[in-house]
């Protein structure tokens, strides 16, 4: 008797063998990167073939070949278009094809001649953080993780599982890993921060000092002083961060520990900072702010994920970067009723949260 083989089941086959194999996705992409694809497409006008891409990747003879294969899959991925000759086919595993920058790879190019408008945030570093061998490795422990309660299934994270410490402990022990988070923090950071102090600059009315906690190399801090040169910024971070990172005469970098001690400022920033934590700590840190602030036009200004509705856009980004979290941090990405009670449970009296762009929102918070 024939097996019965419905629509249904032929496309949820399909769809199995996306999802099994969507990893090489990041994979590419980090290849990608590293191997300067974004900007070697730009440098030759917006649009390479396949020869012009060879004369300037570092690509040996003995790899070259293998090169089509990869462009095709990021044309299918949609990191690049592909313009076929007449006819239209894809005929030598993409070989003939003319390869375009599309809006994403535009975010990937490293390119310093652009200007103003015209000049794009480079993405790259955020990406190969996100695909480094540290977190790829702790992820591969998920199941694992979940499934053991004895010995060193029995840790925090799957990334202590993996690694036998923390992230943070990782940082401070390997340089080239901390330069890594560093400028992906960076990267991401500097597009966001373009974003608010342009389109969101009621936020720092009234506020003449800001401290930017966890602030890494002061990016978050430096595009608000340029933006309100009347305020005056400053950055607390961990010694390994801030002595590695030269002074700007732009703003004031403090090395310390924001679960010791927070310096005074009528503002205190957190991006990004508070989802790495759980609940208790995050009440520890949130009652280290308020005491830094005045109880008098003081707040407390934060851009972190609010998850929100499912049907609402960028849901899918949102819960990625909590099952993150839960690979390598104690923390979470909270949703708003668990966010308030974190608020009120450091002593604040109010707040408003509205989102801004992407998976992000921002809260100013009140004593």
């Amino acid at each position: 008797m024939a097996a019965s083989f419905s629509e249904e089941l032929l496309q949820a086959h399909a769809e199995l063998w996306n999802h099994t194999f969507s990893y090489l996705k990041s994979m590419a992409l980090e290849c990608a990167i590293k191997l300067g694809i974004p900007t070697a497409i730009h440098r030759c006008g917006g649009a390479a073939s396949l020869p012009d891409l060879l004369a300037t990747l570092p690509v040996p003879e003995s790899k070259k070949s293998y090169l089509p294969r990869l462009m095709r899959f990021l044309a299918v991925s949609g990191i690049f278009t592909v313009d076929f000759p007449a006819t239209g086919e894809c005929a030598n595993g993409g070989a003939d094809g003319t390869y375009r920058l599309t809006p994403l790879s535009r975010l990937l190019v490293d390119d310093d001649t652009g200007a103003g408008a015209d000049r794009c945030t480079n993405f790259s570093p955020f990406v190969l953080f996100q695909t480094n061998r540290y977190l790829v490795t702790a992820a591969l422990h998920l199941s694992e993780w979940f499934k053991g309660d004895e010995g060193s299934a029995a840790v925090e994270t799957p990334f202590k599982m993996a690694h036998g410490t923390d992230l943070w402990t990782i940082m401070s022990r390997d340089p080239t890993i901390n330069q890594v988070f560093n400028a992906g923090m960076a990267s991401d950071t500097q597009f966001t921060m373009n974003f608010v102090v342009s389109n969101c600059s009621e936020v720092f009315d009234g506020v003449t000092s800001l401290v930017d906690v966890g602030g890494g190399n002061g990016t978050s801090a430096r595009a608000i002083a340029k933006a309100f040169p009347h305020i005056k910024c400053s950055v607390l971070d961990l010694p390994i961060v801030i002595n590695s990172t030269p002074a700007d005469g732009v703003v004031k970098y403090i090395a310390g520990d924001m679960m010791s001690l927070i310096p005074m400022a009528d503002a205190v920033f957190l991006k990004h900072v508070l989802h790495d934590w759980n609940d208790e700590v995050c009440v520890k840190i949130l009652t280290g702010c308020r005491k830094a602030i005045p109880k008098s036009g003081g707040k407390v200004i934060i851009m972190d994920v609010v998850v929100r509705s499912p049907s609402e856009a960028n849901y899918e980004g949102q819960v990625m970067s909590d099952l993150l979290m839960m690979v390598i941090t104690s923390g979470k990405e909270r949703d708003e009723h668990e966010w308030r009670k974190i608020f009120m449970d450091a002593g604040f009296s109010h707040y408003k949260t509205r989102p801004i762009l992407g998976c992000l929102s921002i809260t100013e918070l009140y004593p």
